[in-house]
């Protein structure tokens, strides 16, 4: 039997024990969605046939649970994200495609043992925040029928909310990875800007677009961000990871002050932010108030300002040929843009320089920012009376993000008195998404509000996220230590973390190491040698345990330095040249997880 909600831990509870396997969950899920009160959510749903064939065939190539980092998890996509075989629409019929590959994201995702559910509804061409601008109807609230669920990554969340899926993928330039997290209870993972590719991503702002993933909690996000992230060169706004550390102790965290507060009326989310404050506070953070207007005023920009052109010329041609088939709030977003010249672009570019410099220097006090995700929130019926102004409230402290290259977490912060949720965001700066977690995860942990649309689900304890570990040392393992794999045991007796799944730079070789029991492979580097890379797996251990570790290695194999496909560098298992004479290579499998399921009995 399947929870309400669909966590990771939960499920990969169930298929290590026997209870469940990804074929009945596929089932389970196709009658789900099927069945679902809001025939909104999606706008091409997979069907209950090729769902359960997609679980089969996970189960027939990686038959041990878990075995994989995302082994039988579903998950949804937003429809300005490619999925190869399924359309792509942007929530315009007019606009639609069929793509041949998958975005580099759910390749990712599909390599690492998830399965895609369908495409999820949205504000059209990902432009709003409150899910009602899409001819495939509304998604609602999964607290009211009657209110909006956030947008544009509507679907998206409302898909993870309700128990359908156990992830999805959203995007967020304005905020809409984050503003339906807190309509729906759930968590709204926004990594710095160029941590995920945007490879296969209709874009709304080029410059700007993030995809964000949504999930019941924070650890479920996280692990779901690292099998995702990692360097695109086919994508011009993608980078390299530089993390930053946040403290591990007395944290920070700006708060609004009092006459930047601002929402709109809505006493219940005020209250709800202040009892978010102490939480914060008893978990050994330290507020400061700190000027929000800099930070407001960057994020009038977005919309109020040049920027918006960006939004044009992301479908100038379609515009230009379809503009009757856009829905008219959408349509006339883009159509301000003719009202903006390039003198206005530079004007608009030297006002945020001169705000950022303002919010460089209060950013330099603080470690991160703690703020409402969303001021209020609004029945369908209001913010269709006035979608352009409501729409607004929504962006008040998300808008400016992006623009400042900064990484966020959005939690659940409670509900009001009329049984409506609100939500709270962790902002820091860039490349602080591994360090937001613990703290993110704390706070999601001391509100005790469940998970979704199910308000006394207790937060699995093995989705935990541990608090930073600032001396922990990476490890990338390549054979036997994988997930799920004869001596994995050794990484999990000592504490080790999983952080990823990646591959090596194109210049390593992997050979099948004869006589070793069990079987290990040996992997060299040859520069110059143009190779398709290797899978690998990236782990953490405290200093001590690497050591252990490390020490009881056997030759020929030893520790070195790897440098991985998005140009990092990490230490990890290396064979001396001398061992891999005559034996037999198997780069091309691509892996040796790939070489033992080839060569099965």
């Amino acid at each position: 039997m399947l929870p309400t909600i669909l966590d990771a831990a939960t499920l990969r509870a169930a298929y290590a024990s026997g209870a469940l396997d990804p074929v009945a969950v596929a089932g389970i899920v196709a009658e789900r969605m099927a069945t679902s009160a809001d025939p909104a959510i999606f706008i091409t749903m997979v069907c209950r046939d090729d769902l359960v064939a997609a679980a089969r065939d996970l189960m027939e190539r990686h038959p041990v649970p878990n075995s994989l980092p995302l082994w039988g998890l579903p998950f949804a996509v937003k429809d300005n994200i490619d999925v190869a075989g399924l359309p792509t629409t942007a929530a315009c019929p007019a606009f639609a495609y069929t793509p041949e590959a998958d975005a580099v994201v759910v390749a990712r995702l599909k390599a690492a043992g998830a399965f895609v559910t369908g495409k999820t509804n949205l504000d059209q061409f990902a432009t709003g925040l409150n899910g009602t601008r899409s001819p495939y109807g509304a998604p609602r609230s999964v607290f009211s029928a009657e209110h909006v669920s956030g947008g544009s990554s509507s679907g998206s969340a409302v898909a993870v909310a309700a128990g359908l899926v156990c992830f999805s993928l959203g995007t967020d330039t304005a905020g809409s990875g984050r503003v339906p997290a807190a309509f729906n209870n759930i968590v709204g993972i926004k990594p710095t800007p160029g941590a995920l590719s945007t490879t296969g991503l209709v874009p709304a702002c080029r410059s700007l677009d993030c995809i964000t993933v949504f999930s019941a909690t924070v650890g479920d996000g996280i692990a779901v961000r690292r099998v995702a992230e990692g360097f695109d060169p086919a994508d011009p706004y993608s980078r390299m990871a530089v993390p930053l550390a946040l403290p591990a102790t007395r944290l920070r965290f700006g708060v609004l002050a009092p006459d930047e507060r601002e929402f709109y009326g809505d006493a219940g989310t005020e209250a709800l932010y202040d009892a978010a404050i102490a939480r914060l506070e008893g978990l050994g953070g330290v507020a400061v108030p700190f000027d929000y207007a800099p930070f407001r005023e960057i994020a009038a920009l977005l919309y109020d300002g040049p920027w918006v052109a960006e939004r044009l010329a992301a479908i100038e041609t379609f515009h230009a040929d379809h503009a009757a088939a856009m829905d008219p709030s959408v349509r006339a977003i883009a159509e301000s843009a003719r009202g903006y010249s390039a003198v206005d672009a530079f004007r608009g570019r030297y006002a945020f320089e001169a705000c950022k410099r303002r919010t460089d220097m209060i950013l330099g006090e603080l470690d991160i920012l703690l703020l409402p995700t969303s001021p209020t929130t609004y029945s369908v019926a209001e913010m269709q009376a006035e979608p352009v102004l409501r729409n607004s409230h929504f962006g008040r402290y998300t808008n400016f993000a992006n623009l400042l290259g900064m990484a966020a977490i959005a939690v659940p912060a409670g509900f009001r008195q009329d049984g409506l949720p609100a939500g709270v965001m962790l902002v820091a700066p860039g490349f602080t998404d591994e360090a937001l977690a613990p703290w993110a995860d704390a706070l999601h942990r001391a509100l005790g509000g469940g998970m979704g649309l199910d308000r006394a689900a207790a937060l699995p304890e093995a989705s935990r996220v541990p608090a930073a570990e600032s001396d922990a040392i990476p490890l990338v393992v390549v054979g036997a230590h994988l997930t799920g794999l004869a001596l994995n045991h050794q990484l999990q007796d000592l504490g080790a973390r999983f952080l990823r799944a990646t591959r090596t730079a194109a210049d390593y070789r992997l050979f099948a190491l004869p006589g070793t029991v069990p079987a290990k492979p040996g992997l060299v580097r040859e520069p110059g040698h143009a190779g398709p890379g290797l899978e690998v797996e990236v782990w953490s251990l405290d200093p001590a345990s690497f050591g252990r570790f490390a020490a009881a290695i056997p030759a020929p194999l030893g520790i070195g330095k790897i440098t991985l496909a998005d140009g990092e560098t990490a230490s990890g298992f290396l064979c001396e040249a001398h061992a891999v004479a005559g034996a037999p290579e198997i780069t091309h499998h691509g892996g040796w997880r790939a070489y033992l399921a080839a060569n099965q009995p």
